[in-house]
């Protein structure tokens, strides 16, 4: 698990500017839709979803708009069908990138991505050329005001958990993406608010770059994010 909490960290700060800026609801308003599409709209049999709401939730996002993306996505009201894509490349220093889509044009969502990589330095590659750099685990960041460490430990490792660190103003709970509903439902039976909750893709291990990559890695991620159609943006780099 080297290199989770370094990447997790810059993620938070990275979601905390786009909710203040407001786009972060496009996105989650398309994966709600996609979730209740594949997996129906109960969040008690459908954990993509649940963990679609619970990021919803988290970003402040009315009621109101939960409820009608996931009517979307039942088919109870008209809404766009989107195709999940994932694509792979390297950004300056080599370091890799993994970007998750969900997109209405995958041929105008591919040419936004290599022109955005192409700009800052990166270049995009063939399906698998990084992937394998990364895996799969859930991620459930608590701010330390919210719980007492040992208490949490406790309540997280008996209900699945496989770490419990502190990073900065948050513990984070590391757990393998089968475990994770379990750990968020144990939180929530405990009355443990959530900073936020996610199963995201981390990577094994980093990279370190200098001052110079980082803030070219950092810029490149940004272009990324401001494109509606870009749902999630992962990397090895370290600074």
């Amino acid at each position: 698990m080297s290199g989770h909490s370094k990447w997790s960290t810059i993620k938070r700060k990275k979601a905390a500017k786009d909710a203040e800026r407001g786009k972060v609801f496009t996105k989650l308003i398309k994966e709600i839709t996609t979730a209740a599409r594949q997996g129906g709209g109960d969040e008690t049999s459908n954990s993509r979803l649940r963990s679609a709401v619970l990021a919803a939730k988290g970003a402040n996002m009315p009621q109101q708009n939960i409820e009608r993306a996931i009517k979307k996505g039942t088919g109870e009201l008209p809404g766009v069908v989107y195709e999940e894509k994932i694509y792979e490349g390297y950004g300056p220093g080599g370091v890799a990138i993994l970007i998750d889509a969900l997109t209405d044009n995958t041929n105008r969502t591919t040419a936004d991505v290599r022109h955005v990589l192409s700009k800052y330095n990166g270049n995009l590659g063939e399906s698998g050329c990084v992937a394998w750099m990364f895996e799969k685990k859930g991620l459930i960041a608590i701010n330390v005001s919210d719980c007492d460490e040992d208490r949490l430990m406790e309540i997280a490792i008996d209900a699945g958990a496989e770490d419990v660190t502190t990073e900065e103003d948050v513990f984070e709970i590391v757990t393998a993406p089968n475990d994770f509903d379990a750990v968020v439902q144990a939180l929530e039976n405990a009355q443990i608010p959530t900073a936020s909750a996610e199963v995201t893709m981390v990577p094994q291990s980093t990279v370190a770059v200098d001052e110079k990559h980082a803030e070219q890695i950092l810029k490149l991620m940004d272009a990324l994010d401001d494109n509606d159609d870009i749902q999630q943006v992962y990397s090895n780099f370290d600074m």
